[in-house]
């Protein structure tokens, strides 16, 4: 039987493991991506000192969305559910059946400029949503998400009829257009869009309810 050989092994070099692990953290940070958080964009009223009487409006201008603490829509005064409230915004809003208890329309007047001019009726609808004070904050983002995209539809719908172009597909030229006679004129054609339609949407101090 042979004998046991009581050389010692040789030491593994570990000198490089540091600039490996160094180079696998940069390549797992260069490659990972990152979840974004999206959100509304809102732009907060800013305070005001004196108490101002709110200007009056006819009941029939105004759809009334509120959500009470079980997370249940009343829409002027009448159940509701998330899924149909879209629709009923863009129905309400444009009033294109001219019902006499939905929202009236100003004379027709001229919107844009430098030959990208259109006649409209703009409505004078408004959405005044209100919630509880126990409304949860998951439901309170969704019906206003909803809202927000009923009004970006009526947009994209006018800007389609006059322009050719959707409002976001105007919102990307005035962006990332390819010249700037290209974003200026995207960027006029979307501030009539703007203003033939506003983001007629007010929003009540939430209440509590018994």
């Amino acid at each position: 039987m042979g004998r046991r050989s009581r050389k010692p092994l040789p030491e593994i070099n570990s000198g490089s493991m540091a600039d490996i692990a160094f180079l696998l953290l940069i390549f797992f940070l260069v490659t990972t991506t990152m979840d974004q958080e999206y959100g509304l964009p809102r732009e907060l009223p800013r305070k005001v000192e004196e108490k101002i009487p709110p200007p009056p409006v006819k009941e029939r201008n105004v759809l009334l969305v509120y959500v009470n603490r079980n997370n249940e829509l009343l829409v002027n005064n009448e159940y509701g559910d998330v899924k149909s409230l879209k629709e009923r915004v863009k129905t309400f809003i444009p009033n294109k059946t001219n019902r006499t208890d939905w929202p009236e329309k100003e004379a027709p007047e001229e919107y844009g400029s430098d030959g990208n001019t259109f006649v409209f009726q703009k409505s004078k609808g408004i959405v005044a949503l209100q919630n509880d004070r126990l409304t949860m904050y998951k439901t309170y983002i969704e019906v206003q998400d909803i809202l927000t995209q009923a009004f970006n539809e009526l947009r994209n719908e006018l800007a389609k009829e006059k322009y050719g172009k959707s409002y976001d597909e105007l919102s990307e030229l005035a962006d990332k257009g390819q010249t700037d006679d290209i974003q200026e004129d995207a960027s006029a054609k979307i501030e009539a869009i703007q203003k033939a339609i506003p983001m007629a949407i007010s929003e009540a101090e939430p209440i509590k309810s018994k």
